[in-house]
This record gives C-alpha cells, sequence and structure tokens, in this order.
C-alpha cells in the first residue's frame, strides 16, 4: 500500500487560512519568518500554531538568518519543524538537531539536485531557482530523489497543475504557496481547498 501524498500549505498569516487547510487535509502549514510578503511575526504564528491538531505539523520557515534568532523565533512561535531555505551549512542543521524538530531543507535548484540527507535534514524540498515567485522549473534531465526518500515538490504548483506534477515526478510530497494566492502574500480559502482536493486526488 502506498504512502499518501503529503501535502505542505506555507506563508499562511490568518485564522481563516490556518482553519481552512486544516479541514481540507493539510498534513503541514508553514509559516515565513523569513523577509517575505508572507512574512509574520511570532506572536501571531503562536496563536495560529494553537488552531493547528497536534497531528498536522507546523514549520517555520526561515532563509539565511543568525542562528540565534532562529532559534528564538522556533521557541516564541512553538512551531513544531524548521524549513531552512538558504545558503545554511552542515553546522547550522546539526546544532538544530539536538532541539528535535523535524528538519526540512528548502534547495533552489538551479543546476544539480542535492542527494536527500546531505546534510541531515529529514525532509528536502525542491524549489524553483526563485522560491515564492510562483514560477515552476524545469524537472526534465535533473535526477529526483529516489522513491521512498522523503522529499518535497514546490515551485509553481496550484489547483490545475498540481495533479500533473505529481503524477510525472512522483514526490514524496508537494509545498504550495503562491499558487493558492489572489494577490502577493493574500491567501484564498477556496484556492487552499482546491490545491489539496487535486493533489490527494493524484497522490
Amino acid at each position: 500500500m502506498s504512502t499518501p501524498l503529503f501535502i505542505k500549505v506555507c506563508g499562511l498569516r490568518t485564522e481563516q487560512d490556518v482553519d481552512a487547510a486544516v479541514e481540507a487535509g493539510a498534513d503541514a502549514i508553514g509559516f515565513v519568518f523569513a523577509a517575505s510578503a508572507r512574512r509574520i511575526d511570532a506572536d501571531s504564528a503562536r496563536r495560529l500554531v494553537r488552531r493547528v491538531p497536534e497531528g498536522v505539523m507546523t514549520v517555520g520557515v526561515f532563509r539565511d538568518q543568525p542562528l540565534a534568532e532562529v532559534r528564538e523565533l522556533l521557541d516564541a512561535s512553538a512551531v513544531r519543524a524548521v524549513q531552512l531555505h538558504g545558503s545554511e551549512d552542515l553546522a547550522f542543521y546539526d546544532a538544530l538537531r539536538p532541539d528535535g524538530r523535524t528538519l526540512i531543507r528548502g534547495v533552489a535548484v538551479r543546476d544539480d539536485v542535492p542527494p536527500h540527507g546531505e546534510r541531515g535534514e529529514d525532509i528536502l524540498l525542491l524549489d524553483a531557482p526563485v522560491p515564492g515567485a510562483g514560477e515552476t522549473w524545469d524537472r526534465s534531465g535533473k535526477r529526483l530523489p529516489e522513491p521512498g526518500r522523503a522529499w518535497l515538490l514546490a515551485g509553481g504548483l496550484g489547483p490545475g497543475n498540481v495533479a500533473e506534477a505529481v503524477r510525472l515526478a512522483r514526490p514524496w510530497g508537494v509545498d504550495v504557496s503562491s499558487g493558492i494566492e489572489i494577490s502577493r502574500g493574500v491567501k484564498s480559502p477556496e484556492l487552499i481547498a482546491a490545491f489539496i482536493a487535486a493533489a490527494r486526488a493524484a497522490g
């Protein structure tokens, strides 16, 4: 029996959007602490995290921020996983590992796809060259992680193309942000539900 597709919905900032993602069956909800139109402060994130059931992963997303700042925001927001989406090295991952949170490595794929687990991450996220821009990326000729590895496909996914992307790339899971927005940084509960339904049907 195959493992159900893992679905992460990222960049949420309102109670309405968090509730919509939970009700539609998201497996993970991401809160962006890096510089972005989707950025959220720790207090707001903590309030939203309280609305998320124990079985749904809550993720803090960071990019090239100091370790002390990352730790402070993780503790203040009470998220249960950390996604590093910059040039953080192995030592950075090693420093966070004892905290017991799930580690997600976000990679903007330009040339070769890095091997899963290269920095000790639990989950590898493969994104477009410009993360968060809503752009798809050319996966042809790329050596994607082998079946069974925990990796997420991201970059330009939305309700209309996620099914085809899943069928072609066969990822362990998918991640969406801009593809469920009605304007930059503003999510649509209807698009959240539509994306999750389309991904589930394909997975």
